[in-house]
């Protein structure tokens, strides 16, 4: 993120500069022809206007360098951290536990920011002296966006940031841009103010004809329609809900823009890990198939991550107990019951011991310890 907004910046700044400059040379390009037309309170008014425009520009160009020093910063500690990784001879020394901690430090301000603890987030990178992975400008840009789209219902601060960025939204072919001018006019049809959403409609939505005129004619019959219409096209672009739509969709796009993955890093670490677990038990109809040890067996947790991750593969497989969810070994071998059903030695030697007999946790039935036959998988 440092790297694109860095690049962001600097475009701006050239920008200013050169528009800057042209405006100046337009200026004393104008007062060169005039020449001795011009008395000496109009060559001051017009000196004193390009004196104020330069000394904007210099402070704009002051602000940027500021940002651009900070964004270069932050590249280069993120930069430094990343290369510590690969000094360290093990992972049981201090100095990797260290960074492992930091690590998961960052995972979480990224969670946090993600989901508008921003404050929360700001906290743990002071303590941990992680202001330089945090990118709570960005996220804060995000979430003040997201509100003036869902509560507000107004596009501007999403058009202004379109304007800014128009160059690298037509880079990735994003058509967020028309899908807010789509909105501000379907808004002013819902006031019935049909002349501004056609005049609108000229200025803003016709220049999307290359790549959305079905939907630029679409909305275009939307006039003929009221609010509450139960035609369903154009229903749904009644509907309240394209608000929330809108906000997802900026969000959607800004991460792309700025290179950062549509999901937190947290459930991406965590479904790393969960599709080394996923088993056909794991996603049996039948709950008793379910292991109480198995995060990826508890739905309304960790399963709802391991949805769509696909099984795991192993080449060998381990026995694991239902009942304590110790793996069983030769140390701890699997045992047998009447019924079929297996469990670890030492679980059912434990349960013998505490009830004089076994009791099968998926029948109820009861069972002796001698009852249990030692069986030898090859």
């Amino acid at each position: 993120a440092p790297l694109e907004q860095l690049k962001r910046v600097v475009r701006q700044s050239q920008k200013q500069s050169e528009r800057s400059a042209s405006q100046v040379s337009a200026v004393l390009g104008n007062m060169t022809k005039q020449g001795d037309a011009m008395d000496d309170e109009e060559v001051d008014q017009e000196l004193g206007g390009l004196i104020d425009r330069l000394k904007t520009l210099k402070r704009k160009l002051e602000e940027a360098k500021s940002e651009e020093a900070l964004l270069i910063q932050r590249s280069k500690q993120r930069a430094t951290d990343l290369n510590e990784l690969s000094s360290f001879e093990s992972s049981s020394v201090p100095e990797f536990q260290r960074w492992c901690r930091s690590r998961l430090d960052r995972v979480l301000i990224d969670y946090m920011l993600r989901n508008g603890s921003v404050d929360t987030a700001k906290l743990l990178a002071k303590n941990g002296n992680l202001e330089h992975f945090a990118d709570s400008s960005l996220f804060e840009l995000v979430m003040s966006i997201e509100r003036e789209l869902c509560e507000q219902h107004s596009c501007s601060g999403a058009l202004l940031w379109c304007a800014e960025n128009r160059s690298a939204l037509r880079k990735i072919q994003s058509a967020l841009e028309f899908e807010l001018r789509l909105q501000e006019y379907i808004e002013m049809i819902r006031a019935r103010q049909t002349v501004a959403a056609i005049v609108y409609a000229k200025k803003h939505l016709t220049a999307w004809s290359d790549t959305q005129m079905a939907r630029i004619q679409r909305a275009m019959t939307l006039l003929a329609f009221a609010p509450a219409t139960q035609c369903a096209p154009y229903k749904n672009m009644f509907d309240e809900a394209r608000w929330d739509q809108l906000a997802r969709e900026f969000r959607s796009v800004i991460f792309r823009l700025f290179n950062l993955p549509a999901q937190p890093l947290l459930h991406l670490l965590l479904q790393t890990g969960l599709s080394a677990l996923k088993t056909p038990s794991c996603v049996s109809d039948d709950p008793v198939e379910h292991n109480r040890n198995c995060p990826v067996c508890q739905t309304d947790t960790l399963g709802k991550l391991a949805q769509d991750l696909p099984l795991s593969h192993h080449v060998n497989s381990n026995l694991v107990c239902r009942i304590s969810g110790e793996k069983m070994d030769d140390n701890n071998p699997p045992m047998r019951l009447p019924n079929g059903y297996v469990y670890s030695f030492n679980a059912l030697s434990d349960m013998a011991a505490k009830h004089g007999k076994i009791k099968c946790p998926r029948t109820d039935q009861l069972f002796s310890m001698n009852d249990a036959k030692k069986l030898f998988v090859s």
